[in-house]
């Protein structure tokens, strides 16, 4: 350890903390990720306050968003969230819209599904922690990670077509407002009937089990890691996607069934058996049944 500390000697403190972090990969990740997710959800946060402030009706909860401090943004922000929160599908400019969309639901994903990574995230730097004391080369865990948030950056892309397309015909007054009637008993009725279905298991068994993944697949090349984290955000995806499908029956800028979603996704995960998924299924199909019975 001396010999590691005199390498930094004719560093100053700023450069010897960075050069501490370099030689850290797990605390490294570690920053990196946590301050993705804090940064995605204060962003989120923001933007549903604004919804709220926009909103007419009386949704849940959106009285506690009005009444709490407005914070300043810069201007950028200011446009991000009113391309956001148009009142009509490509009311906006449509060149600007359709990527902020995209950005908006990658922020989600990050602040939802980002911490359920976690087990395999900590699993690879387990992994490379050993491979590293053993003099073994290394890929930095921050490659996994962003193959991990590759496939959800694709995912994005898709639901904020569906965004446009589901706005564009539920006759929604905003649009992140819930659509109703149809098209939200329809977007509950998929995410409840795929918590029973045999794909999803087998999705959810793929991220509960990181590690016979991550050593059967191990690799020193960069390219090789990257590809193994989308393969993980792949399974994510499959085990996750149609909760995501309830923001449009909640309204997509809901913040208390976004953490509701991230906090089921992290249980799930960490859990073994069926019984949480079969109990959220069967509460979305209710959920379902009982919209269609008080729709029009």
């Amino acid at each position: 350890m001396s010999g590691e500390q005199q390498d930094f000697n004719h560093l100053d403190r700023a450069g010897r903390a960075t050069a501490g972090v370099a030689r850290s990969p797990r605390f490294a990740v570690t920053l990196t990720v946590g301050v993705a997710i804090v940064l995605a959800w204060l962003l989120l946060g923001a933007m549903a306050i604004r919804s709220a402030e926009g909103s007419l009706a009386g949704r849940p909860g959106d009285f506690l968003l009005k009444n709490l401090p407005s914070l300043p943004l810069p201007d950028f922000l200011d446009r991000f969230f009113a391309l956001c929160l148009v009142p009509a599908p490509l009311a906006g400019p449509a060149g600007l819209q359709v990527p902020a969309l995209v950005l908006m639901w990658f922020l989600m994903a990050v602040a939802t599904m980002l911490p359920s990574a976690a087990p395999l995230i900590r699993t690879y730097c387990e992994i490379a922690d050993t491979a590293r004391i053993k003099g073994e080369p290394v890929v930095h865990p921050l490659v996994l990670v962003t193959g991990y948030l590759t496939t959800w950056l694709g995912a994005s892309a898709a639901f904020a077509a569906l965004t446009l397309a589901v706005y564009a015909f539920a006759g929604s007054g905003r649009m992140l407002d819930p659509a109703v009637g149809i098209a939200g008993a329809a977007a509950l009725l998929v995410a409840g009937f795929y918590q029973f279905s045999g794909l999803k298991q087998a999705c959810l068994e793929k991220c509960r089990n990181p590690f016979s993944i991550l050593f059967a697949n191990w690799s020193a090349k960069p390219g090789r890691i990257f590809h193994l984290g989308v393969e993980q955000g792949v399974w994510c995806l499959g085990c996750c996607w149609a909760l995501m499908l309830v923001m449009f029956a909640v309204g997509a800028m809901n913040i208390y069934w976004m953490a509701l979603i991230g906090l089921f996704t992290l249980i799930e995960k960490q859990t073994t058996g069926r019984v949480a998924s079969r109990v959220a299924g069967t509460i979305l199909l209710v959920w379902a049944a009982a919209l269609l019975l008080v729709s029009p």
